[in-house]
């Protein structure tokens, strides 16, 4: 009768590559946590004052009994039309500024993807100029641009494109470099050139991430053209500005509820589009 073969007992320690992923996650936290305790330094962050103040936040939306009329509510609609016809006039900057944005993004995410850039010379120059792009603020471009071509929307919406392109290009190559690199293979194996490749094996595979992303940056767009008013670039920004100089908070009070409706259905048709475009 044979012997049965002693089993080898399986071994508690981890391999190698599996304790080194362990050690780089306890030093990252470790580092997190560093730059929380620094990052405490000089922002007087402070949970008493925070609590003893919301009083003052309550009287200053609500008004204070010795001042009738000094808070926010009710809005006045007086000026509703006009209020709201701007507002309209802020979402169109938004779509404005979005679809220029995705229109010259796509061809800077395809330089700035690690797996569809020429060389890695114009992949390090793509990558520098989009963070360049995402470096400048909405409310310096629409200053630069103000300059340039005056008040009005049309300075808003290059704002929005310019620094809207950045993020989208950005996030348009992360895209691309996470395809499946199997279907690029595949059409390069059957001799199809650079563009070929990229219509019929990388594309396909972004399309559902570039709708979302669009949509995502557009409902951003809205929020960040309601307040580009606030230097001249058009929209409902320069009225809240107005009101709230003038200390007419109820107005300012109907301004903001029509922002924030605006952002809440943007908001709503945009996931109803991303639910049946991806």
């Amino acid at each position: 009768m044979l012997s049965a073969t002693p089993q080898k007992s399986p071994s508690l320690i981890p391999p190698a590559q599996v304790r080194s992923k362990q050690n780089w996650n306890r030093v990252m936290w470790v580092l997190l946590a560093l730059t929380l305790f620094w990052a405490t330094f000089g922002s007087e962050i402070s949970l008493p004052a925070l609590f003893s103040g919301v009083g003052e936040s309550y009287s200053y939306l609500f008004g204070k009994p010795e001042r009738p009329g000094s808070g926010f509510f009710p809005p006045d609609l007086t000026r509703f039309p006009e209020y709201l016809e701007q507002t309209l006039l802020t979402v169109k900057m938004a779509v404005w500024g979005t679809a220029l944005a995705v229109l010259f993004g796509i061809p800077l995410s395809i330089l700035a993807a690690g797996n569809t850039t020429p060389n890695a010379v114009v992949y390090q120059l793509t990558r520098r100029l989009l963070d360049f792009l995402r470096g400048l603020n909405e409310f310096v471009l629409a200053l630069i641009f103000v300059a340039a071509v005056g008040l009005g929307p049309f300075p808003g919406i290059l704002a929005l494109a310019v620094h809207t392109t950045g993020i989208l290009a950005k996030l348009f190559s992360e895209g691309i470099e996470g395809v499946d690199p199997g279907q690029i293979e595949a059409a390069q194996a059957t001799g199809a050139n650079r563009i070929q490749v990229f219509t019929h094996a990388v594309w396909p595979q972004v399309v559902p991430h570039v709708v979302s992303m669009s949509l995502y940056r557009f409902e951003s767009n809205v929020r960040a053209a309601s307040v580009l008013g606030l230097v001249g670039a058009g929209g409902i920004g320069f009225y809240l500005t107005e009101a709230i100089r003038g200390f007419d908070n109820k107005a300012a009070c109907t301004i903001i509820l029509l922002i924030l409706a605006s952002v809440f259905l943007v908001d709503f048709l945009g996931a109803q589009l991303r639910k049946r475009l991806t």
